[in-house]
């Protein structure tokens, strides 16, 4: 007895062949989203200089920058929020994109700057934004020395240090506090 021989189903009628489509579908469906979700940037603002501690922000100081933040996009300053005014908190660096934690307002600020020029030079490692302390040392009433050295202010952050010219040139620095 022989039996006759069984007809054969489509493959694409078989339920793994659509479960295996629906798959591969679901995947590059999958894919594409993730990578448009990541092609959505938004714009900020880049400092173009080191910007110290009380100086005033302008559009000139910054650049913008195409950038994707994903949910912490509030927390970085656009172009259209810069507005007349603003100072900088705290020292921004060369490239960094600028926090709105950053940025106060010019009429909470509480500080000034000041030229100060030093009788032996300032060290190299002195840069703008960096946080200094001033210390004096008076003469004495007889003209022989000087008094013990003081604390003049505490916490204080170079603003600009003028460029020098000549051989015995020193750095002279102009400071916020």
């Amino acid at each position: 007895m022989t039996n006759p021989p069984r007809a054969r189903r489509a493959f694409w009628g078989d339920i793994r062949f659509l479960i295996g489509v629906a798959l591969v579908i679901l995947s590059i469906v999958g894919v594409w989203l993730i990578v448009s979700s990541a092609r959505q940037t938004t714009p900020v603002l880049q400092a173009d200089r080191t910007i110290a501690q009380g100086e005033a922000l302008v559009s000139d100081d910054f650049r913008v920058v195409e950038v994707s933040l994903g949910t912490v996009v509030d927390g970085y300053l656009a172009p259209q929020d810069l507005a007349p005014g603003m100072i900088a908190a705290r020292t921004l660096a060369d490239g960094e994109l600028i926090p709105v934690a950053a940025t106060a307002d010019a009429q909470s600020s509480r500080t000034t700057s000041i030229v100060v020029e030093s009788s032996v030079g300032i060290p190299a490692s002195v840069a703008v934004g960096t946080a200094v302390e001033l210390w004096f040392s008076p003469p004495l009433a007889d003209g022989d020395g000087f008094d013990a050295p003081r604390i003049l202010a505490a916490d204080v952050v170079v603003a600009s240090i003028p460029e020098v010219d000549g051989v015995l040139a020193q750095r002279s620095a102009a400071l916020d506090w």
